[in-house]
């Protein structure tokens, strides 16, 4: 038996509420699926299992606040019994009389999720896109357990035919939120020992490739400035594999193995998440330009699973055309480190022996000192540089 427990959203989390169940006692579930729905700072998260089994219980109720690590349901193990199942008498010793049966134990049922008659299953999530959309979610198939429609049913019900105008779409509580970065920024500040570097890149070879390549493209396909800074930060890691990782509380520094980028999203009305492209490095320009569409979106909408926002290794972020050359990021606990673009601007710079226009932005690094040193800060942002030289190369 597994505890399935209220996971820790963000290091600003301290509570949740549960918005919804995504299952039924006696459903199986796999590793991945998602069962619940959670309501944060930082709006529906749609929370996924990470046992394999089946639900034997649903300890916590709809509309419940819970702190971090209260206990959710129960999880069975793979193939063990069903509840109320009685085990068969063993056989009675040589020359003895069989014992006589008493009564069968009566097994209470566990409690079944509450849904009106003829409701149909779904996240908040799935139900937001859908009124988004306009569609009815009868004519989603659910793919979730016990046919729950799930966001992704959404999507690619929509996909499969024209998009309608979008509706509007209930705000935040920013002044909630607001509390929690600034918990979550405080604690960083106080427990992680900061240094910064910042570094001048030559951005002009990147912008000719790139007004090259989106010439020969329709619009839905043009690449951003964007999607290669952020590849060139997450294939420098390359060179300096110490600062994609995490260090949790009471624990060793951990390198991880995969990069899963968070990118900065500030939220309309206020308010900034860091939600990940999960195995960025095994993206090309191209998915990540996907990726970061498709996750800026999602978060601005509220409809981000857990996944997303957990398990970023590395954090970047960018001012765009705010118009401010550079910035110095607080990095996200449990990460190590944030990279920062200021907004590119022509600046004047040596080339040749003279003096040229070029398209130029500041990178800076925020980085645990306790995991790499300024040295090693400086050989990141180099790499950073060199790539951006040969953005387009595969």
């Amino acid at each position: 038996m597994t505890d399935f427990k209220m996971p820790s959203l963000g290091a600003d989390m301290e509570a949740g509420k549960l918005a919804q169940w995504l299952v039924a006692p006696g459903d199986k579930v796999a590793r991945g699926d998602v069962v619940a729905v959670v309501e944060t700072q930082k709006g529906a998260i749609e929370i996924e299992c990470f046992d394999a089994g089946e639900v034997a219980e649903l300890v916590a109720k709809v509309g419940q606040t819970l702190p971090v690590g209260a206990l959710l349901a129960r999880i069975g193990s793979p193939g063990a019994a069903e509840a109320g199942t009685v085990p068969p008498a063993a056989p009675a010793p040589t020359g003895q009389a069989a014992p006589i049966p008493g009564p069968e134990p009566v097994f209470a049922q566990a409690p079944q999720p509450s849904v009106e008659p003829g409701a149909i299953l779904a996240s908040p999530a799935a139900k937001a896109r859908a009124a988004e959309a306009r569609v009815a979610l009868s004519e989603v198939a659910g793919s979730g357990p016990g046919g729950a429609v799930l966001l992704a049913d959404v999507d690619r019900h929509i996909a499969a035919r024209p998009a309608a105008p979008p509706t509007a779409k209930p705000g935040l509580d920013m002044a909630e939120m607001r509390r929690a970065i600034a918990a979550a920024m405080t604690r960083s500040k106080r427990e992680i020992p900061h240094y910064y570097l910042s570094h001048e890149i030559d951005l002009q070879t990147a912008q000719d490739g790139l007004a090259a390549l989106n010439a020969t493209r329709t619009p839905d396909r043009r690449l951003l400035m964007g999607a290669l800074l952020v590849r060139a930060a997450v294939r420098a890691l390359d060179k300096v594999p110490e600062l994609n990782g995490r260090y949790e509380a009471g624990t060793a520094p951990a390198r991880s193995e995969a990069v899963h980028c968070g990118v900065a999203v500030s939220l309309r009305g206020g308010g900034l998440i860091a939600p990940a492209i999960l195995d960025a490095a095994t993206k090309d320009t191209d998915a990540l330009m996907a990726a970061m569409r498709d996750l800026v979106a999602r978060a601005r909408a509220g409809r981000l699973r857990m996944s997303e926002i957990t398990q970023g290794t590395i954090t970047v972020s960018s001012l765009g055309e705010s118009g401010v050359d550079a910035l110095f990021g607080v990095i996200f606990p449990p990460q190590v480190a944030l990279v920062g673009f200021g907004t590119p601007r022509v600046r004047p710079m040596i080339r040749d022996g003279g003096v040229a226009a070029r398209l130029a932005v500041t990178v800076s690094l925020a980085a645990d000192h306790r995991v790499s040193d300024g040295r090693r800060g400086a050989l990141f942002l180099a790499e950073i540089d060199r790539l951006l030289q040969e953005p387009l190369t595969p």
